[in-house]
C-alpha cells in the first residue's frame, strides 16, 4: 500500500507500488479464478469501482455490491482501495484511488490540512471558480464526501464530487505554497497536490462525457 510521508506531506499518487496489492479476491469474487493474474486484478478493480459509483444495474450485481460495501464497512477501506492502486488516473478505479488517497491524507493530517486550507482560501478563489465549485468543501466535508462514495452510499453526482475534491486539493496546495518555510520540499509537495487536482478534474470531465470507466 502506498504510504504518506512522515512529515505529513501528501505522497505522489503516481509513486510506483513497492509490491503487488494483496487482493480481497476470495472475499469478493469467489467466481473469479487466479486473483494474482493482472487481468483479474484489472477486472476486479473496474467492477468494484463501477458498483460503488454507478450502483447495481443488473440483478446479479446485487450480491457482489453487498459484499463490496460489507468489506469497506467491516475491514476498512484500505483493503478495498488496494485493488485500485495501480489503475490509470483517467479510469474510474484510478479516480477512486486518488479520492481515497486524498481522504486518507486529510484524515491523518487534519490540523495541518485545516491550516493550509484556511490559508489557501485567501488566495485561491480563482481555483474554486475554475473547478465549478461555488463553495469548496473543507477537510471534514472532504472526508465525509469521499467516505460516502467509497462505501457505495453516495447520492450526488460523481463528476461534482470529483470537481469538489479537485478544488479542495488546489486550495490546500495554494495554502501550502504560501506557508512554505523550508524551501523546495514543501513547494514540490504542493505541486504534487496540484497534479492530483488536475487528474481529478480530468476525470470529472470524462465522467460528464460518459467516458470514465
Amino acid at each position: 500500500m502506498r504510504t504518506f510521508a512522515a512529515s505529513g506531506t501528501m505522497d505522489a499518487v503516481t509513486t510506483p507500488n513497492p509490491r503487488r496489492p494483496i487482493l480481497p479476491g476470495n472475499k469478493l469474487f469467489e467466481s473469479l479464478p487466479g486473483a494474482a493474474d493482472p487481468a483479474t486484478v484489472t477486472e476486479a478493480a473496474h467492477r468494484t469501482a463501477e458498483l460503488l459509483v454507478r450502483g447495481v444495474r443488473k440483478s446479479e450485481d446485487t450480491e457482489v455490491h453487498a459484499r463490496v460495501v460489507k468489506l469497506a464497512d467491516e475491514y476498512g477501506l484500505d483493503e478495498l482501495a488496494e485493488l485500485w492502486s495501480d489503475s490509470p488516473a483517467d479510469s474510474l478505479p484510478g479516480a477512486l484511488w486518488r479520492l481515497y488517497v486524498l481522504r486518507s491524507w486529510v484524515h491523518s493530517n487534519a490540523d495541518e490540512v485545516s491550516r493550509e486550507f484556511a490559508t489557501g482560501r485567501e488566495y485561491a478563489e480563482v481555483h474554486a471558480a475554475v473547478a465549478g465549485v461555488a463553495e469548496p468543501p473543507g477537510p471534514a466535508e472532504v472526508r465525509a464526501m469521499v467516505d460516502a462514495v467509497l462505501r457505495g452510499v453516495a447520492t450526488g453526482d460523481f463528476a461534482t464530487t470529483l470537481d469538489r475534491a479537485a478544488a479542495f486539493a488546489r486550495i490546500v496546495a495554494t495554502g501550502r505554497a504560501h506557508l512554505a518555510d523550508d524551501g523546495h520540499e514543501r513547494v514540490l509537495s504542493a505541486s504534487k497536490l496540484v497534479e492530483t487536482a488536475d487528474q481529478l478534474q480530468t476525470a470529472a470531465r470524462a465522467e460528464r462525457a460518459g467516458h470514465l470507466w
